[in-house]
């Protein structure tokens, strides 16, 4: 079997990032605080941006020493995304997130100076029902192989893409782009939620994640650092044994 483990020089500690999908910035500070050293990163999203406050929390997660990914999934007229983009570069953020349209990430990438801009392929809550409704005319996996391609020509960073498309993307382009996988479930399981399209920790890895984002299973565990820890301690393990 290949072996499609990242070879980016990343932290291992980094590669996990905690969504902090909360109704208000206090929610979301308390947590973080809980959760000590045991998460380095970060995403926040648009249920943050729209309670107010968004910003100071970015500003007072990077004083804390976190990194940062603001999931807000830029799509507007290419011209103004390229503005809000370079807004942000000068926030301290580490990663954001726009629609995968070639002129809108062609825009991105001009100014974000060194904001990682990553393009969103397919969301994880959809499936091929879903985009029968929206109108696509294809499976889900030559969707998201063919945005991945406009991408990295584009210039984008990398791409949010399910684990289960990950390794499509690394037989055909490599480890051109950073490849960020949400929809995460600490163990295989069928989902319960409107995650439709997961895979577990350890196989996220193994299919070609760089990042992995973990929300529900941390915030709503009986005791999150831990859960936590137990997911860094994964992700250590697979690392370890890069050719296992």
């Amino acid at each position: 079997m290949t072996n499609l483990l990242s070879s980016k020089a990343i932290d291992p500690q980094d590669r996990l990032i905690v969504a902090l999908d909360f109704p208000d910035a206090e929610s979301a500070r308390a947590l973080v605080t809980e959760l000590g050293d045991a998460v380095v990163f970060y995403k926040i999203g648009l249920e943050l941006f729209m309670t107010g406050g968004y910003f100071d929390l970015l500003h007072w997660l990077v004083a804390q020493g976190k990194k940062v990914f603001v999931d807000l999934k830029f799509f507007d007229v290419p011209e103004t995304v390229r503005s809000a983009v370079r807004a942000l570069a000068g926030s301290g953020a580490t990663f954001a997130t726009i629609h995968g349209n070639q002129a809108i990430m062609e825009a991105a990438v001009k100014d974000k100076g060194d904001l990682k801009i990553l393009a969103v392929t397919v969301l994880t809550s959809l499936d091929r029902g879903d985009l029968d409704d929206l109108g696509f005319a294809c499976e889900v996996d030559k969707l998201v192989l063919s945005r991945a391609r406009r991408a990295l020509a584009a210039g984008v960073d990398g791409i949010v893409s399910s684990g289960l498309e990950a390794p499509m993307i690394r037989h055909e382009l490599g480890d051109k782009l950073m490849v960020v996988t949400p929809g995460i479930r600490p163990v295989e399981n069928k989902p319960v939620d409107d995650q439709k399209r997961t895979v577990d920790v350890a196989q996220a890895f193994r299919n070609g994640a760089d990042y992995i984002v973990v929300g529900r299973p941390i915030r709503q565990a009986a005791n999150p650092r831990q859960a936590a820890i137990g997911i860094q301690q994964t992700i250590g393990e697979v690392f370890s044994f890069p050719r296992g």
